[in-house]
């Protein structure tokens, strides 16, 4: 399991990153002094470090130099400074990736994974995500349940992918429609409809029957009890 350590002064913030990133089975700490960062980073021993540049104290720029002293761990950048000068420091105090505010968890994720797979072995660990008993893997885009290995078409993957990063949240229409814009496909509702009518259909021959359910009017729900 991978350790990430978050340094981000806004409590929201925070929690929705390590509600994000445990979504993927990831183990996420949150910083609890921002004077001893170098102390907890010491003790964690995290795989990556998320920093916003504007913290209490010492800005994260500060932390930044003082962490490339010791270590490569990979640093990302989280900061609502979009401007290039900013980006540009962050780059030359030895950030990996700067993510500029507010960002969608979705780029969130891939910009964390990429970093992860590029600095370690992949084959610590793989990025995955389970529901009912199935497991998403993304390394290859297949499902796995009961031993056997499930092929998936693109959309399939996609609308899969986003049920389970949101498991036991209703995911809307607008939601799904727009993970398979991703794909380079337009998608209508009608489009989305088949589509979801597609992956009920592979799942159930899987035997998993009913693990995606209809919210009318408003979306579909992956539940799983686990």
């Amino acid at each position: 399991m991978y350790k990430i350590y978050v340094v981000e002064d806004d409590k929201g913030i925070a929690d929705g990153i390590a509600q994000c990133l445990g979504a993927w089975e990831m183990e996420v700490t949150i910083v609890s002094d921002f004077r001893n960062v170098l102390s907890e980073i010491k003790v964690l021993d995290p795989h990556l470090i998320i920093m916003d540049i504007t913290l209490p104290y010492m800005g994260g720029y500060h932390w930044c130099q003082e962490i490339r002293k010791t270590s490569s761990v990979p640093i990302i950048f989280i900061s609502s400074a979009t401007d290039n000068m900013n980006i540009i420091m962050a780059m030359n105090m030895g950030a990996d990736d700067y993510i500029p505010k507010p960002f969608d968890q979705s780029i969130l994720i891939a910009k964390v994974q990429a970093l992860l797979r590029r600095a370690y072995d992949f084959n610590q660990g793989s990025f995955t995500l389970t529901a009912g008993g199935a497991v998403l893997n993304t390394n290859d885009n297949t499902l796995s349940y009961n031993g056997n290995k499930i092929e998936l078409a693109r959309n399939e993957y996609k609308i899969l992918l986003t049920l389970m990063q949101n498991k036991n949240k209703v995911v809307s229409r607008e939601k799904l429609m727009e993970a398979l814009w991703e794909t380079d496909s337009f998608v209508d509702e009608n489009t989305l409809t088949v589509n979801v009518g597609r992956l009920r259909k592979t799942l159930e021959a899987a035997g998993l029957k009913d693990l995606i359910k209809t919210k009318f009017g408003v979306g579909y729900i992956l539940e799983d009890e686990g």
